[in-house]
Order: structure tokens, then C-alpha cells, then sequence
């Protein structure tokens, strides 16, 4: 199948903000090897300009560090920290989209591929796109939605602080999944 704007029903070029009210930036790490800590960024924000083809949508996002919440203040206090993240340092988690190709898209499955920056440290990564549609709000709001998964690995983006564990292993996993689920508007 050939991505065009006519074959999305309901798809308009333009630019989109998100609604972070309708939005979620999560992720999720392996802890003492044996579970997964969850957490989410509260503060974020995204601008999506799609173009007449859908294949050149172009992604900016960025997300607060202080906004961290894995539900445990004194976590979230060393995620804030040199050991991890640097807030005071670098502030912000960024994305800059380099291409969209289909996946699948006949079930609305693509991949986005761009540049995230992590503590000052820049790498290409993809990122699997399920898109959930289009749709007008009960207040005339125009809106696109999607779910956006992907995996990194810390350790490339500086975050290498960890302990041994007495039964082997560490304490944190170096995989990071990374789960965006998301609304945008469309900007008159």
C-alpha cells in the first residue's frame, strides 16, 4: 500500500500540538533484576507538523527531568542527580524526528526515527507508531492520537550509575522502554 494523505481517512497536513491533558510520557526499567520500576515526565511537550505526505511528519518533543514521577520521592530525587539525569545541568529530554516509514500500514503501524538527547548526549533511535486515528472533540477541537514505543539503552546516554547486588546482577537494568501514548490538535 502506497501512504498518501487519501489513503489515512480524516488526515489533514498541518501542525499539531499536544494536549498534554490526553498524554502520557512514560517508562519503565528492570529493578534488583526480578521486576520493573515505572515512571512517568509530567511536564512535556510536542509539535507535530504533518505535511501532504504523511511519510514527512516531522516530531519535536521534549520532556521536563524535574517533572520525574516513579511514585517514590527519594528515587525520583537521585533520578534528578549527577548520578542520573543532571537536571540542574540539562534540564530537558529531547526528540527531533529525522523520518516516518510504514511499518505496517495497513494496520497504522509505523516507525519514527529520530535524534533523542539525553543528558547531552545525542543518539538515533526508533520508535514503533501505532496510529489510533483522527476525531473532533465536543469542543471543535481537531485531533490526531497515538501510542509510541521504544527501547534504549541508558548506559549510551551517560546514565551508568548502578550497585551490585549480594545475589548477582545490579540493581538497575540498562534497557529502558520507553511508552508515549498521545493526542494532538490541530493548530488553526
Amino acid at each position: 500500500m502506497t501512504i498518501t494523505a487519501e489513503s489515512i481517512p480524516g488526515y489533514k497536513a498541518g501542525t499539531w500540538t499536544i494536549d498534554p491533558t490526553h498524554s502520557t510520557v512514560g517508562f519503565s526499567v528492570r529493578h534488583l533484576v526480578i521486576s520493573k520500576v515505572k515512571g512517568t515526565f509530567e511536564k512535556f511537550d510536542a509539535t507535530f507538523v504533518t505535511g501532504e505526505s504523511p511519510l514527512d511528519t516531522k516530531v519535536t518533543a521534549t520532556a521536563q527531568v524535574t517533572s520525574i514521577n516513579t511514585n517514590e520521592e527519594n528515587r525520583d530525587g537521585h533520578l534528578r542527580t549527577n548520578d542520573f539525569f543532571d537536571a540542574e545541568t540539562y534540564p530537558t529530554i529531547s526528540f527531533v524526528s529525522t523520518g516516518v516509514k510504514a511499518k505496517d500500514a495497513d494496520a497504522g503501524e509505523f516507525v519514527v526515527t529520530g535524534d533523542l538527547t539525553i543528558k547531552g548526549v545525542t543518539k538515533a533511535v526508533d520508535f514503533d507508531l501505532e496510529f489510533g486515528g483522527f476525531a473532533t472533540d465536543p469542543y471543535g477541537n481537531y485531533k490526531l492520537a497515538a501510542s509510541v514505543v521504544g527501547t534504549i539503552n541508558r548506559e549510551d546516554f551517560g546514565l551508568t550509575w548502578n550497585a551490585a547486588l549480594e545475589s548477582g546482577g545490579v540493581l538497575v537494568g540498562e534497557k529502558v522502554t520507553i511508552t508515549i501514548d498521545l493526542q494532538a490538535a490541530l493548530q488553526a
